[in-house]
């Protein structure tokens, strides 16, 4: 292992803002760490960064000992790289001024900038330019290679997109995931970002109100979250009351389901949760399975509001180009693909709709 917390937590004066949080880093592979704003996260990435001591609990980096109740290596002493949300680029030096300045001086120390320009996709006719003249991703890429240069253990990255627009965004986190690959250096995100969670790392680590709620590889997480809270947060979430048949399957307003996971800990009524993505509209037809009670155009989808047959009502989206296939009042057939998630039926509140 690269990286081990363990039963780290930290106060401010009364107010605990972490947990007894503790998990393992393996040598070259990535984490995300996810969590709504206030969760701990950014506290959590300054601990082991070394900007930030905790109360209690150890941090180690292969097999050194970090931070305790007696020792706190200071930040520039543990190879550890840091990339700022915002990079943090120094204005008053060029690109190759940035990248080069945790290097020493040496022969060597030209061709290392060029080695990172080169590992982070970056032009070399960018290295003359200062930081007002790049863009907010070049920006951010300038930033990782400058963390990257002296070859550091790990590199942590502190919501590094999120003040890029959505377009940007994407391709800038593509090109830093493609340097991250190709460099093998060990790497902790931290996002608010559920989207970016599960599409960057090889395990996805769930924090909220200062606690890790939820660890593993992101399909896992976010295939079999351990609570309502942690399914609702990693991305749209459909939950209806239902009960169990004894049979691996579950009845609810889609009717006889097979169950995906069970972690409602036994109970005949239970709550059912499935995504969005698993439900197919057809139609319109004869009866059917729903009635379209409203349509409206969202962008580049029209969200139908659904009424089934036992009352329950849903707002589900279809693609614009299919969505004057069913205009309020038709009805429509529903189908589900794969199985549900069972809670118990006190972990959440009906909902009519998604979220």
């Amino acid at each position: 292992m690269t990286l081990q917390l363990s039963d780290v937590s930290k106060s401010f004066g009364a107010t605990t803002v972490l947990e007894a949080v503790g998990f393992e880093v393996e040598r070259g592979t990535r984490l995300a760490i996810v969590g709504a704003s206030g969760s701990g996260k950014s506290t959590l990435l300054r601990i082991i960064a070394g900007f930030e001591e905790p109360t209690t609990g150890s941090v180690g980096l292969e097999g050194r000992r970090l931070a305790d109740s007696t020792t706190n290596v200071g930040a520039h002493r543990r190879g550890i790289g840091y990339v700022a949300q915002d990079g943090a680029l120094f204005p008053h030096l060029t690109v190759r001024g940035n990248i080069a300045f945790g290097l020493r001086r040496s022969p060597s120390r030209e061709k290392r900038v060029h080695e990172v320009m080169e590992l982070t996709s970056l032009d070399p006719e960018l290295l003359e330019r200062y930081p007002h003249q790049l863009s907010g991703g070049q920006q951010q890429r300038v930033a990782l290679a400058r963390a990257l240069a002296p070859a550091p253990t790990v590199i942590l990255l502190d919501e590094p997109f999120s003040a890029l627009d959505t377009g940007l965004r994407a391709h800038t986190r593509e090109a830093m995931v493609a340097a991250l690959e190709r460099s093998g250096v060990t790497t902790i995100l931290v996002t608010h970002d559920q989207e970016e969670a599960l599409s960057f790392g090889h395990q996805l680590a769930v924090i909220s109100g200062g606690r890790l709620v939820q660890a593993g590889p992101p399909s896992e997480v976010f295939d079999a979250p351990l609570s309502a809270e942690v399914a609702e947060f990693l991305g749209a979430a459909l939950f209806l009351p239902a009960r169990t048949t004894g049979s691996g399957q579950a009845v609810c307003a889609f009717g006889e389901l097979d169950v995906r996971h069970d972690l409602s800990n036994g109970g005949q009524a239970v709550r059912a949760m499935l995504r969005p993505s698993q439900l197919h509209v057809g139609g319109p037809t004869g009866e059917g399975d729903a009635r379209v009670t409203a349509a409206r155009q969202n962008g580049s989808t029209v969200e139908l509001d659904l009424s089934l047959h036992d009352g329950f009502a849903l707002t589900h989206r279809v693609p614009l180009y299919d969505g004057h296939r069913f205009p309020a009042g038709c009805a429509v057939s529903v189908r589900v693909d794969g199985g549900v998630v069972l809670y118990a039926a006190a972990a959440t509140s009906d909902r009519a709709g998604t979220r």
